[in-house]
C-alpha cells in the first residue's frame, strides 16, 4: 500500500515538473506597431525560419493562398480608414493573405481575421481588398519570415514583406492631411460648445473657480441656446455662486427645452429647482 501511494506522490510530482518546462516555438510570434502619419498600424504574426528549405515554389506553393506565416492567421489593424491602390479599407483588423507566384503576387484583406490558416470555406464578401504586386528579388537572404512598415511618409507607407531572396512591397495610404486639417481648424476656431461645458463643469464639479464655470457655461449656451442640458447646469453653477436670479433665468430656460425636448427627466429636475428657489 505505502509502495502504491509513493508512486502515484511521485507521478503527481512529474507531471508537475513535466507542466513548468518551457521551450522555444519554431515559429516565434511577433508584434509591429507603427504609426503612420496620424494613423496607428499594428501587425501580429508569426516567424518561421528557412532551416535550408527552398520556400517559394516548393514549401509556399505558387498559385495558392498562403496564410503568410505561420500558426494562426497574420493580422493587420488600421486605427483608420487607409487606401490600397484605389481601394478603401475601413478601420478595423483583417487577416492578411497571399497567392504568391514567380511573376505577381495577390495580396488579401480579409475581414475575418479568427481562422487558423486559410479559411476553409473562404467568403468572398469578407474580402476588404485585393492588391496585385511584382515580387522584387532581395540580394540579402532573409532567413526568418519578416513583415515590416518600409518607407513611410506623412501620407502613406509600404506593406513589406521579406523571405529568402523575395521582398513584396504593398504600399498604401492614410488619412493624414484630412485629420491634421481638421485638428488644425479646430484649434484655430477656438474651443467648441463642447469644451466650454466640458470645462465649465469640471470646474464646478472639482469645486474650483466658480465664476470661469459660470462664463464657460453662458458661452456653451450662446454657441448652442437649443442645449437645454447645457442651461440646466449653468443654473445649478449661478445657483451655488448665490446669483439667483441667474439661477431662475437658466433654469426656465432650461424647461423650456426639456418640453420641446419631451424630456420628462429634466422637466422634473427642472421644475423642482424653480419651485425650490421660490419661481413656481
Amino acid at each position: 500500500m505505502r509502495t502504491t501511494v509513493l508512486f502515484a506522490f511521485l507521478f503527481v510530482t512529474f507531471l508537475g515538473v513535466q507542466a513548468q518546462i518551457s521551450t522555444p516555438q519554431p515559429s516565434p510570434a511577433a508584434t509591429i506597431s507603427q504609426k503612420v502619419g496620424l494613423t496607428d498600424v499594428n501587425i501580429e504574426y508569426s516567424r518561421p525560419a528557412m532551416n535550408g528549405r527552398t520556400i517559394y515554389g516548393d514549401l509556399v506553393p505558387y498559385d495558392r493562398l498562403w496564410r503568410t506565416g505561420a500558426n494562426a492567421n497574420t493580422k493587420i489593424t488600421f486605427s483608420d480608414n487607409v487606401t490600397f491602390k484605389g481601394t478603401e479599407v475601413k478601420a478595423g483588423t483583417y487577416a492578411l493573405f497571399t497567392k504568391p507566384s514567380e511573376a505577381l503576387w495577390e495580396v488579401y484583406l480579409y475581414a475575418d481575421a479568427n481562422n487558423w490558416g486559410t479559411p476553409k470555406n473562404w467568403d468572398a464578401t469578407k474580402v476588404a481588398a485585393i492588391i496585385k504586386v511584382e515580387p522584387q528579388n532581395f540580394p540579402i537572404k532573409v532567413e526568418s519570415f519578416t513583415i515590416s512598415i518600409d518607407a513611410m511618409h506623412n501620407n502613406g507607407a509600404e506593406l513589406a514583406i521579406y523571405w529568402e531572396n523575395t521582398r513584396v512591397a504593398v504600399p498604401f495610404s492614410v488619412p493624414t492631411d484630412k485629420k491634421a486639417t481638421a485638428s488644425i481648424d479646430k484649434v484655430m476656431n477656438g474651443p467648441s460648445s463642447g469644451d466650454y461645458f466640458s470645462a465649465g463643469m469640471y470646474y464646478f464639479q472639482a469645486g474650483k473657480d466658480l465664476n470661469k464655470a459660470d462664463a464657460w457655461l453662458t458661452k456653451a449656451t450662446e454657441m448652442r441656446p437649443e442645449a437645454y442640458w447645457y442651461f440646466r447646469q449653468l443654473s445649478l453653477v449661478k445657483a451655488k455662486k448665490g446669483d439667483k436670479n441667474g439661477a431662475i433665468a437658466a433654469a426656465k430656460k432650461s424647461l423650456e427645452g426639456a418640453k420641446k425636448g419631451k424630456n420628462n427627466d429634466y422637466i422634473k429636475m427642472n421644475e423642482d429647482s424653480l419651485k425650490e428657489w421660490g419661481a413656481m
